[in-house]
């Protein structure tokens, strides 16, 4: 499987600060791959490294082959990127972003007319075509940034929060159109703080913090093997913490809850509430969430 993006003890120091911190990985063709992490682990940093706009302080980069020090142009005219923040042009439509935009590639008018309607129908937004960025949506305009990043047919999409601040239905019609995507073969790197789109979404991820991998695999199977399959929750009275020492149970506390992880919750619960009947006790399934929380702890960042 050709790999679009190989990187080898990658890092990326700011004076005395590392921000990436000799990490390894690469991106296959056709994959969504995701980079996971609290505030300040090094995932934007990773994604502006790729995307040539900050250039690497040591190790081995390559984007389809190419060192972003040293042909920056030719990796750019082959990727599309959504930042995070909302940075359309407000003297423009819809439809004059996206064809302002396709003058940057040097997309000849007629084929650039041609890319800019079939983009709009694409973000469901043909009807928004003349319409001004004041109006839109902040929904709207993610879509828009969307078809803006794909004006020029790009070979690597790069996602930073792309469905960041949107309601549900908005956020489930980008996720559709990135499906959609990956279907025709594109390959799409993206970073999300919203754990259950990159669980939909990635083929692979990785979690990081403080510049460092954590783990790196497919969501399920991480979640798997570094969780369980089940989590039992009950309330954390003294009564339930010394039931479950009794039993050799490990557990950890979260505030008023306690939770059991376990490959098989029926066998286990049901002996949880014959010997711990004063107890609430519910079950689910395990999820990223969990073993993100488990990797990266629960304290705050900024």
């Amino acid at each position: 499987m050709t790999e679009i993006i190989e990187a080898e003890s990658l890092s990326k120091e700011y004076r005395d600060i590392t921000a990436v911190n000799k990490i390894r990985f690469s991106v296959r063709k056709g994959e969504i791959f995701g980079f996971l992490g609290p505030n300040g682990a090094g995932k934007t940093t990773t994604m502006r490294m790729i995307e040539c706009v900050s250039p690497r302080s040591s190790g081995f980069l390559r984007v389809f082959g190419l060192d972003p020090d040293v042909q920056p142009s030719e990796i750019k005219r082959r990727i599309g990127v959504v930042p995070q923040e909302t940075n359309l042009d407000p003297d423009f439509t819809c439809a004059g972003n996206l064809l302002t935009f396709a003058r940057y590639f040097d997309i000849p008018k007629e084929e650039a007319l041609k890319r800019t309607a079939d983009l709009l129908e694409f973000v469901s937004l043909t009807e928004k075509r003349d319409t001004a960025i004041d109006k839109l949506s902040g929904g709207m305009k993610r879509r828009l940034i969307l078809a803006r990043a794909l004006i020029n047919d790009p070979d690597l999409l790069i996602l930073d929060e792309p469905t960041i601040g949107l309601d549900p239905q908005a956020r489930h019609l980008i996720w559709e159109r990135l499906r959609t995507l990956r279907a025709q073969g594109n390959t799409i790197v993206m970073t999300t703080h919203y754990l259950d789109e990159a669980a939909r979404l990635c083929d692979r991820l990785v979690i990081m913090d403080h510049g460092r991998f954590l783990v790196e695999g497919a969501p399920a199977d991480l979640v798997r093997e570094q969780v369980g399959n089940e989590i039992i929750e009950m309330d954390n009275t003294s009564e339930v913490t010394e039931c479950l020492k009794k039993m050799g149970v490990a557990y950890e506390t979260l505030g008023d809850i306690v939770q059991v992880t376990t490959d098989g919750s029926r066998d286990l619960a049901k002996s949880l509430l014959d010997q711990c009947p004063s107890s609430r006790l519910s079950t689910r399934p395990a999820t990223l969430e969990d073993l993100f929380l488990k990797l990266t702890g629960r304290t705050l960042r900024d």
